[in-house]
This record gives structure tokens, sequence and C-alpha cells, in this order.
């Protein structure tokens, strides 16, 4: 079929025209989709004469330009395409990041640098210059860690949901008690606020900064004075005696609301019972040593900090979705919104003096991972993006692509594709940019971590647009320089000395999972996705798991494992109305499913029931034994889903659900649905004896 005009177009600019959902399918995209993913990079194709129009000045933009935006040189690779391509005899004069002049790109150190080439002719061109580490190192030996959704993991000293002492609490026990080389949590970014604010830690108002929510306020070390100047205004105001003892109450409250009443853990009630607690610690003043920190931590964070916290001012007088603003507000550089910062300077103080706080506890947590003898510690999570209407939205609104959303196209498991409600980054901008908003994203979330889990890590490479207001059918692929952006990641990474995790799970375009691999990014293995799906489509043998991957039996999106193997999440979803087919055929092809795993395992030897048979053994042994294989493959890392090790059946997120569901807001329970507190794991017989099957993987 001959390439139409607009198809030359778009793949000029990245936008696929057509895709492959499996290899032998190729799917034309849908031609509203590529014109809508087109105008939202600032290109008109909305008719044939504006389609040649743009065709003609792209080709001309792209025939003149001497360099690309940015240009990428791997430490251990040839010279870069760009550079080959450029006349003889041209020069090259390099800045580097740290101020030095350099001729030639030989010998560069790791950076983003300024690259400036001159012909012959004397023609000139600049661009970024990315000097990456050829790979990342590998992990520090075998090891296994603990997987948990924050929020879940209530301590008796919980506010009503988990936060960064209770973390710091688990990662020193993990370490020191269990031999755990990590503790993977959930995405900690700023959620958007709301009456109901979304629970979902994937759908953030800003990914660069953490939700202060996750504080624990008796921690920060302004706390006891607070409470001290507190008692003594009490003592000529009644008022304020009451104020400071119904807030000390009301935490008493929250926390027992969910683990003795069973209630659900309740984001918003618990940040409005801190917020008053952080307004009285914040009346407290900052001693010379703390004030100088604070003050060296605003220099740092410079205007993205300041962005970030304006916005949470704003939205505190004008709601969380920024488009709804008065039309001076929603540009972050106005003047209406320089006058407003100023009028709000106390609050804007008051959201900065959070982000410090946070940032703060989130370096103790990770020193006492560290301290406890862990190899990595921390593992954050980076969602795919954020929302529309955030912090994150506003502040860089040139490097989103306005009116497009992030999604999924129909695939196996989801007919009518998925649309994530997430704005893109416009890539072009990103490599006008040096991806500037990337590195700095990535640095700040490496900070305190010793790896960071990319979620859907194929978008580091392409993305799914879909228009607002059309379905996600109606979607197309944007590419984005996957070099460039794999360069930016193993370089920042490599600074902080942390691994790196793509999560990539699904349909993955080939070729990525190699690039990924080649550089030392690590991937994920499931062991309900790891079948032969080439050849018999049993379970993968251990042998022929690959190395370099994190291994788990199960994730926060999918069902414990204990419901895996009762089959009692088909119950559930069939209890919710989400099944396509009847329940005894849901429930006989999972039950197949388990039943293979089980055989597998019994072939191997690895059920400790009587006998060693499936039908001898307890649910307990069968998911010793699940784990008793994960040690089998050669992977590097072994995750353990925290709330397995009790046997909680309820997932933490159930896909295809928003109000039907409890979505993100469950308490770690046992496998009666008892919320169990981190007292309780310390001293579960159930999870020692699983935690000593992995206790190997340290070997």
């Amino acid at each position: 079929m001959p390439e139409t005009p607009l198809a030359r177009l778009a793949a000029l600019h990245g936008v696929a025209a057509s895709y492959s959902p499996s290899p032998d399918r190729t799917v034309a995209a849908s031609h509203g989709a590529v014109v809508a993913a087109l105008a939202a990079l600032d290109v008109d194709a909305s008719t044939p004469e504006a389609v040649s129009a743009a065709l003609a000045a792209r080709e001309r933009q792209l025939g003149e330009r001497l360099l690309p935006p940015t240009v990428v040189c791997w430490t251990d690779g040839a010279p870069p395409a760009a550079l080959a391509a450029l006349p003889d005899g041209t020069r090259l004069r390099v800045e580097t990041e740290q101020g030095e002049l350099r001729s030639g790109v030989e010998k560069l150190p790791p950076g983003v640098h300024a690259l400036r080439a001159t012909t012959p002719d004397g023609r000139t061109a600049e661009a970024h210059l990315v000097v990456a580490p050829a790979r990342l190192p590998a992990p520090p030996g075998r090891t296994y860690g603990l997987l948990v959704q924050l929020y879940s993991l209530l301590s008796q000293r919980s506010w009503g949901m988990g936060d960064l002492g209770d973390l710091a609490e688990l990662t020193a026990w993990a370490g020191r008690a269990l031999g755990a080389g990590f503790v993977q949590v959930n995405p900690l970014h700023a959620a958007v606020p709301g009456a109901p604010t979304d629970p979902s830690p994937y759908r953030p108002s800003s990914r660069r900064y953490p939700d202060p929510v996750h504080l624990r306020v008796e921690d920060v070390p302004e706390y006891p004075y607070a409470l001290s100047a507190a008692s003594a205004a009490a003592s000529s105001s009644p008022d304020e005696r009451d104020r400071v003892g119904a807030l000390l109450e009301r935490a008493v409250l929250l926390r027992q609301s969910v683990l003795a009443k069973g209630e659900l853990i309740d984001r918003d009630a618990v940040w409005e019972l801190k917020r008053e607690a952080l307004e009285l610690v914040r009346a407290v003043p900052l001693g010379p040593g703390r004030r100088a920190a604070y003050w060296d931590f605003l220099a740092e964070e410079g205007e993205a900090l300041e962005d970030h916290a304006t916005w949470c001012a704003l939205a505190e007088v004008y709601g969380s979705d920024w488009q709804r603003w008065p039309t001076g507000l929603r540009d972050p550089r106005s003047a209406e919104t320089a006058r407003a910062r100023g009028e709000l300077m106390d609050r804007v103080d008051f959201h900065t003096r959070l982000a410090w706080l946070t940032d703060a506890q989130l370096g103790t947590a990770q020193r006492s991972a560290r301290d406890a003898g862990m190899p990595v510690g921390l593992v954050h999570d980076l969602a795919v993006g954020v929302h529309p209407g955030g912090a994150d939205a506003w502040a860089q609104q040139e490097y989103f692509a306005a009116g497009m959303s992030v999604g999924a196209p129909p695939d196996a498991f989801n007919s009518r594709g998925q649309d994530w409600g997430l704005p893109p980054w416009r890539p072009d901008r990103l490599a006008e940019s040096g991806y500037a908003p990337y590195r700095l994203l990535l640095r700040a979330l490496l900070r305190h971590a010793g790896a960071l889990r990319i979620d859907h890590v194929m978008g580091l490479f392409r993305l799914w647009w879909v228009p607002q207001g059309q379905a996600p059918t109606e979607g197309t692929y944007v590419r984005y320089d996957g070099d460039a952006m794999l360069a930016i990641l193993v370089l920042e990474a490599s600074r902080a000395g942390a691994l790196v995790i793509g999560e990539d799970l699904g349909t993955v375009e080939p070729g990525v999972r190699e690039a990924l691999d080649d550089r030392g990014v690590l991937g994920t293995s499931v062991l309900w996705f790891e079948r032969d799906w080439e050849g018999t489509g049993r379970p993968l043998p251990p042998e022929r798991w690959r190395a370099n991957c994190l291994a788990t039996a199960t994730t926060h999106d999918l069902p414990p494992t204990a419901s895996r193997l009762t089959c009692d999440h088909v119950d559930l979803r069939h209890g919710l109305g989400l099944l396509t087919r009847s329940l005894d055929e849901e429930r006989a092809e999972a039950a197949a499913d388990a039943g293979e795993w089980l055989a597998l395992l019994a072939r191997l030897g690895l059920l400790n029931g009587a006998g060693g048979g499936i039908s001898t053994t307890s649910e307990e042994d069968r998911i010793q034994a699940l784990h008793r294989f994960l040690l089998r493959t050669p992977a590097r890392m072994i995750g353990l889903w925290l709330p397995d090790t009790l046997g909680d059946r309820r997932p933490q997120n159930l896909p295809g659900t928003w109000d039907q569901y409890p979505n993100w807001r469950l308490p770690i329970a046992d496998a009666s649905g008892r919320p169990v507190t981190l007292e309780d794991l310390a001293a579960s017989p159930r999870l020692y004896a699983l935690v000593d099957v992995l206790r190997g993987a340290g070997a």
C-alpha cells in the first residue's frame, strides 16, 4: 500500500499511522487520532492542503538541520550517527556540565553538555549532548525484598494510614530480622486534593514531590515544642486545651476505625488531621541549624518547588483543577500569578515546608534501610504520568500535549483499550530542552532510593495517545527518542548509585526488552504470566526465566497468591459483575491455570506437604512452594508481596473498577480479612515460615 502524505507527515513527527497489535497483524490508526496528535505537536493536518504545507515545511526543516536538539553518546559506543553525518572538517566545541571547554567529543565525562558544531562553510548548530555510562551495574549479588503499598501498612503509631515512620520501622526490621535486601513501595507522589481525593497513587498531582500525607507528624523535630507551646497556651485558654486534646484523640480514633472496626482507609480524614497538626508545628520557629537546612533545600529546588507550592496554595482558594481557575492564574509565569503568590506567601511557605519535611523523612527511611544492612534499600515507584489538573501539568504546560491522554490500545486483556487520563509529555519539547524536566524528576526520585521502578517502562519508547473525548480505540502511538530517554535514565541512576527496574508486563514492541537489558535495566517477571507463549503455552520452567529481572508471585494490580490458588478472585469479579463469561467457565479456566502451576511444582519436588503431592498440601504450603520456585529461577531480585505473608485474599487494586471496589484503601489483613498491624506482622509465624523460604535468595 503506498504511503499517503498524511502518513509521511505523521512519521516525520513520530506519530504512527498504523500499529501491530500482534506480529501477524497491522491495524490502521484512527485518522482523527493522527490529526489530533499532530495538532498537539503544533502541526496542522486538518486538510489535504494543510498536510502538504506541513510536510514540505518539515522536510525542509530536517534537510537544513545540522543536528537534532539532543544527541546521545554512550561511553562504550561509536560516535553518534548525528555527528558522523556532519560535513568533513566540522569543528565541535563542548562546554561540559562542569564548565570545562573541550574540542571534540572524545573522553567526555558523563553528563548533559552543550555542543556547538561549526561547518567549514560557516554554518553553526547547537545541541544538548547526553553522555551516558554504557550500562548500569548489576544488583549486588542476589537478594529478596518486600513489596508493599505504604498506606496499607498501619502500626500502632499510625494516624489512620501507613506513613514514613512506619516505612523506616519496616526497613529496619526487614533488614535486621529478615535479611531482606530491599523494600519496594507504591508511588509516594503528591495527590490531587479533592472531595474525595483520588486514592490512586498512579494519577498524582506531582511526580517530583512526595505527598505530606505520608509524614509521621511526631517525628518532625518541632512537634514536641508545638505541643509544649499549645499546652502553655491552654493554661489560659480552655479552647486551645480542647483543640490539642481533640487532635490527639482523633488520631487514635482514625487508627482504631481501620484496625479495630474494619473501616476503609480515609486519606482525606488523615490529611485533615495531619494538616491541622502541621499548622501547629509550623508556628514553632526553626533553630539556626534547621533554618539553614531549610534554606538550602529551597535554594536547591528553586523554581520547581516554588511552582509546586504556589499551585498548592492556589488550589486551596480556587480548587484543584487549574484549568478552571481565573484566566490569569492558569499561566504560572503571568503577572497575576506572581501577585497571587505574594498575597498567599504564607501558604506557599507552608507547602514548601511540608515538601522539605517529607523529603527529610524519606531520607531517614532510606538510611534506616542501609543501616539495617540492606544492599538496595528503598525501591521507589515512578508513575506513568500526572493528573491533567495538577501541579506538574500547570507548572510545565509547555511540555504536555494539550488535548491528549495516555492509555493503551485494545489487546487480549481489554478489547476496548484503556484511557488513563494522563496528559503525555511532548517528545519534541523534551528533546529541545535536553530532557530537563525528565532529568530533574529522576534526580528527585533517586535522591533517597536504592532503586527506581518505572511503571509501564515501554513508555520511554512510545505511548498510546487518545484524543480527549474519544474512545481508547480511537488513539495512536507517538514515538519518543528511546535512546535519549534511556540514556538520561541510566545517567541519573548511575549518579545516584541506584538500580532501575522496568515494569515491562503486557504487550511490548520488539527490541524494547533487549534495549533495556543492554543498558542494565532490570525487567519484571510475574509468575502467572511466565509461560511458553511461543510453544506449548505451559508454565515456563525456572531455568528458562531471565536473570535480569525482579521476579514476583503477584503485584498490587493482581489477586494475592492465596486468592489465585483458591480462585476467590473469580468470585470477587463475579460479584461485581465484571465477568464476560459464565462463573463456571471462568472458575474452570482459573482452576486449570493454578493446577498447571501446582503440577509443575510437584514435578520439581517443591511441595512440602505430606508426600509432596498436590492433594496433601495446605494453602500455606502451596504459597511457600511458589516462592521456592522463584528461588529456582536465575532472577537477581525476588519480591515478596507483603500481604501474601498472611494469606490476605483482597487485591489492593482491581483494574476495571472505580467505586465498585475499595481500590487503594484497604489495610493489610490476614486470611480472615482482619486488619493486621506492623507489630502483628513482626510476630507472625506464617510470615517467618515464608520468609525462611526466601532467605536463601541472599546466599
